[in-house]
């Protein structure tokens, strides 16, 4: 979709669903809309090309008030205000008075458009996936308002206006507010057209200091997360985990547990579809449940668990990079143009596991009751969740409800595609209930579970080879990528994997932006590394962007080629790579040198350039190194294509968190195993950026038309490498390991 239809058709009927579903006779309305799947680039993204079911998304009340469902889980990347905008433009609403609620699970009304009959957030589709169908709902529900101040004053539509929700006839001097007509234009039949505003009479999208409907909640504690809800009688749990992984408990001594203030049950789960054990403990207050779960006396059977440090799998790495993988891509005779090269470039890189590490950690409340289950969390992933949970307690799907709450970031982890946390919450509270505590339970994951007992960024060892001729031209370019699928076992994988290519893990690479004329990636895929692992902020592309740059930026060096430039020459086909590249040199002054540092100290820019999740982000990286190798990234700067810049506050917020976030991995970021146990506890051995350590950041938004993309995401891959190639501008240095080292051009 590369421009804005203004001239929108509804897809098989919009559908009024207020007096069937939410008012009951309240006096107000609620609409739901039904759309064509999503399009892009003229290829549905949905399942099927039959229209979506009916999807409620707007309630006006009578009191003005106008809320808005929002389909996807508010985890502080802005997508309750993003929503929220595109409905209240094309409404007309009054910002003030529009508020976001988390929309039920239901997938018939509320599924991504992106992911097919699914409902969830993730992929950086929040906004991209709604932008019509969110403006349709709003543009629907204006016109009701309308047809009913016509119906009511007796004056003809087509002369009445609505601005800041206050519908309004000039000639009579008659105007309402929302509020006052909601009763009427629920009774109003459902346009089967609407007409979206141009671009130009935008008043919401596109403004600046709009201010975040999370903010003010988040501000003063009225916020409710996880954390903060709480049921009658309801218990905590603390789950003991095996330290290794496939541990199974194999005697338990509970007697020291039961005997602290406020525990009240110790049970045992093994029986989880995602295959991990625990042993937890109910209390009466979290605090109690920790206290009772360290007095536990736990004999681990490890003879099934996985017993391989982090340099034993990262050799079967390497031995798995010298055989042949599978092909993800092929263009070229890549034989031919590695027979003798004028100029060869190879390199062995590795990546270590990540935790999420998001500052809530997991946890999840849950109340059993005959055939049923209810859920309440920061819920991401409502239907697979819902799936996995109706399996494991053998009722049908409708009866699992999932009450979605605010969610303290994720970064991916609450998308588990196996449940893991919500089903280890329900097998709690069904043991719980099999020994009398038929209570609510909330799990409740420390800092360490989420450390050593989650799910990771798989680690990858990429092998790379460049072939560049006499006048530095590239040639040929070689990678295999060795590392866990991250869908395989999952529902995902008839979908994602094809040909035993996980396309998360070679996206980035596979499907290369720089001009080649031969081109071969293969991956190998080890089956026998029994790590949990599961995507992480922007997947694949944390690793592949990393490689793909620094190798770009060595072929540039190698040709005796300015970096900038040469990215230029070989992105001519690229024209948005092209757009984002050459405005954050332009920002950061690439033409102009860096200011010296102070006596004894180097200074270097560096700059990446990647697409991900649809949008385009470049960034510029200044570093300084001082004289005993020690070094701090000064200033980024950063430029993103994400289309139709729906909130720009949002927008740069999201690139400066994921600058951070990635800034982070690229510094400190590395789980490691010795003997299969985790070797991280908490942030004094995972660490997470410290403010002294936060760059200056500036982000710049490339002007476009295109539909809008993601940004929850795309922040993050390009500043690892751009801060690599500062280093090697600084000290002449290449770093083929994250995290990079502590000191770098030491002898």
């Amino acid at each position: 979709m590369g421009t804005f239809e203004t001239e929108t058709r509804a897809a098989s009927g919009i559908l009024n669903v207020s007096r069937r579903t939410f008012l009951k006779g309240s006096g107000g309305l609620a609409l739901g809309v039904a759309l064509a799947p999503l399009l892009r680039g003229g290829e549905a993204l949905a399942a099927s090309a039959e229209p979506i079911m009916a999807n409620a998304f707007v309630r006006i009340a009578p009191d003005n008030t106008v809320t808005i469902l929002a389909k996807h889980v508010e985890m502080g990347q802005g997508s309750y205000t993003g929503l929220a905008t595109l409905l209240a433009e094309e409404l007309d609403a009054d910002w003030s008075q529009v508020r976001v609620e988390g929309a039920p699970a239901n997938a018939a009304l509320y599924n991504n458009l992106a992911f097919g009959p699914i409902q969830g957030t993730g992929g950086s589709t929040a906004i991209a996936n709604s932008f019509e169908q969110m403006r349709k709902a709003g543009a629907s529900a204006r016109a009701m308002l309308v047809a009913a101040a016509a119906q009511q004053w007796k004056v003809p539509a087509g002369e009445i206006t609505v601005s800041k929700g206050v519908v309004s006839h000039a000639a009579s001097g008659r105007k309402a507010g929302f509020g006052e007509l909601a009763e009427v234009a629920a009774g109003q039949p459902v346009p089967s057209e609407v007409k979206l505003k141009s671009p130009k009479d935008f008043t919401l999208i596109g403004q600046e200091r709009l201010s975040r409907k999370d903010s003010a909640d988040k501000t003063d504690g009225s916020a409710v997360f996880t954390q903060d809800f709480k049921l009658p009688g309801m218990l905590v749990a603390v789950v003991a985990y095996p330290p290794r992984f496939g541990g199974v408990p194999k005697s338990v001594d509970a007697g020291k547990a039961k005997a602290v203030p406020g525990v009240v049950e110790v049970v045992e789960f093994k029986d989880t579809p995602h295959g991990r054990a625990g042993v937890a403990v109910l209390a009466t207050n979290t605090w109690a449940a920790r206290q009772g779960r360290d007095a536990l006396v736990i004999e681990w059977d490890d003879s099934r668990a996985f017993k391989l440090g982090s340099e034993e799998i990262f050799a079967r790495y390497r031995e798995a990079a010298g055989k042949e993988g599978r092909i993800a891509n092929k263009q070229g005779d890549i034989g031919a143009a590695m027979s003798a090269p004028a100029k060869l470039i190879e390199a062995d890189y590795e990546f270590p596991y990540l935790a999420h590490a998001a500052m809530e950690p997991m946890n999840c409340l849950v109340k059993l009751s005959a055939g049923q289950c209810e859920v309440w969390n920061g819920e991401q992933f409502q239907t697979v969740d819902q799936m996995a949970i109706a399996k494991y307690l053998g009722i049908p799907v409708e009866k699992v409800s999932l009450t979605q709450l605010y969610a303290g970031g994720s970064f991916g982890r609450r998308a588990n595609p196996l449940s893991d946390y919500l089903l280890e919450a329900v097998a709690i509270a069904k043991a719980a209930r099999a020994k009398g505590q038929e209570v609510p339970v909330k799990l409740v994951w420390t800092r360490e579970d989420d450390t050593h007992a989650g799910f990771f960024r798989p680690a990858y060892l990429h092998r790379a080879r460049l072939a560049l001729d006499a006048e530095g031209r590239l040639q040929g370019w070689h990678q295999r990528l060795v590392g866990q699928s991250i869908l395989k076992g999952t529902a995902f994988e008839g979908a994602l994997v094809k040909e035993g290519i996980d396309h998360t893990s070679v996206e980035g690479v596979a499907n290369l932006s720089y001009e080649v004329p031969n081109l071969q990636v293969e991956l190998s895929t080890p089956e026998d590394i029994g790590v949990p692992v599961q995507w992480w902020r922007s997947v694949g592309h944390t690793h592949t962007a990393y490689a793909v740059e620094t190798l770009i930026d060595q072929a540039a060096t190698t040709a005796g080629k300015d970096p900038y430039e040469y990215r230029r020459s070989l992105l001519a086909k690229h024209p948005r790579h092209l757009g984002a590249l050459e405005l954050a040199a332009q920002k950061a002054g690439w033409d102009q040198p860096l200011k010296p540092g102070a006596e004894g100290e180097k200074r270097g820019r560096g700059i990446a350039v990647h697409e991900s999740f649809n949008s385009f982000v470049a960034q510029v990286a200044e570093v300084t190194v001082k004289a005993d190798g020690s070094f701090k990234v000064d200033r980024v700067v950063c430029a993103v294509d994400c289309g139709l810049a729906i909130n720009p506050d949002v927008i740069r917020a999201q690139m400066e968190g994921g600058i951070g976030f990635g800034l982070a991995a690229a510094l400190h970021g590395a789980i490691t195993l010795k003997d299969g146990v985790v070797e991280q506890s908490n942030f004094h051995q995972f660490e997470v950026l410290r403010i002294n350590e936060m760059p200056v950041v500036e982000v710049h938004i490339v002007p476009s038309a295109q539909a809008p993309s993601g940004v929850g995401e795309p922040g993050v891959p390009p500043i690892a490498p751009a801060v690599a190639n500062a280093l090697h501008a600084a000290v002449g240095q290449r770093f083929y390991r994250l995290p990079l080292p502590r000191q770098v051009g030491q002898a």
